[in-house]
Formats: C-alpha cells, sequence, structure tokens
C-alpha cells in the first residue's frame, strides 16, 4: 500500500476528488506521460518556478508543451529579469523536487500564474509532489481551489 502523494493529502484535506497515477517505469517524455495516463500532452500541466529577485518567486502552470513567452512573463509581472529557479531554490520555495512540482501542499506561499490553455480540457494532470506520480484531477477544480490564482495569455504558440 501506498501512502498518499503530498498534493494528494492536499486536496483530501480540501474535500476535491481526484485520482493518483502511479508510472511503472521512469518518464522520459511528456507525451509518454500523457499515453500512459490516456490523455492528450496539452492535459498534462507542467509547473515551473521562475525567480524574479532575492526570495521573491513565482509559479507558472503551463499545458502540455506550450513555450512560455518570456516577454510577455517579464511585461505582466513588471519584471525587466527573471530566471528559471535552480533545482536547489525550487525545492527550497515548494518542497519538492523538479519534475513533482505542484502547487498543491507546497511548503511555502508563492504567487501561482497559469496560462488559459490549462483549462481548456476538462481534465488535467498534475505534479504530485512525489517523482514518477501524477495527479489526475477536473481542470475545474485546480482553477477553483488555488487562492489568488491568476489566469492570463503567458505563452507562444507551438
Amino acid at each position: 500500500m501506498y501512502a498518499l502523494p503530498p498534493a494528494a493529502e492536499d486536496l483530501s484535506s480540501r474535500c476535491v476528488p481526484y485520482r493518483v497515477f502511479r508510472h511503472l517505469t521512469p518518464i522520459d517524455s511528456l507525451e509518454q506521460a500523457a499515453n500512459e495516463r490516456n490523455q492528450a500532452p496539452e492535459q498534462v500541466v507542467r509547473s515551473i518556478v521562475f525567480r524574479l529577485g532575492a526570495g521573491n518567486f513565482v509559479m507558472m502552470l503551463v499545458a502540455g508543451s506550450e513555450q512560455i513567452s518570456w516577454p510577455l512573463l517579464r511585461s505582466y509581472l513588471g519584471q525587466s529579469r527573471m530566471t528559471m529557479a535552480s533545482d536547489e531554490e525550487v525545492f527550497e520555495v515548494t518542497g519538492y523536487r523538479v519534475g513533482a512540482v505542484t502547487p498543491f501542499g507546497i511548503s511555502n506561499p508563492i504567487r501561482i500564474l497559469a496560462d488559459h490553455n490549462v483549462f481548456i480540457h476538462d481534465e488535467i494532470s498534475i505534479g504530485s509532489g512525489e517523482r514518477g506520480t501524477a495527479i489526475l484531477l477536473k481542470s475545474a477544480d485546480l482553477r477553483s481551489n488555488i487562492q489568488k490564482l491568476e489566469i492570463g495569455h503567458f505563452v507562444l504558440k507551438r
């Protein structure tokens, strides 16, 4: 019997319906992850952390292989400079390792942005806090269970 991953514990405490999906082999690509979950790649939501300055971070939720437009994101945030957070910074800020990051159950409050494409599909999958494990849930539940979620147009079409 497996213990619940951190995101599942957080969602359970909120009475949000979800399913835990555990991959049987290591994941090598977004396409593989989507295929094993019986989803389209656009249903897999990536959680990417950016450093805006010393101690200032933001998490960006992006659907599938969409590419974040740095100029759009910088303009929205009013930042002339920003970088992707290092693996160590991601762990410090979220409590999760890269490859398992999720907006649920994070260790520190962080500003969360989501591209509007995250909500196109009814069901999505997102990190669980554990590598090789995902959370499948309704995109509407993702939207309604992240306080102060900011939704906008932050990606370039692929």
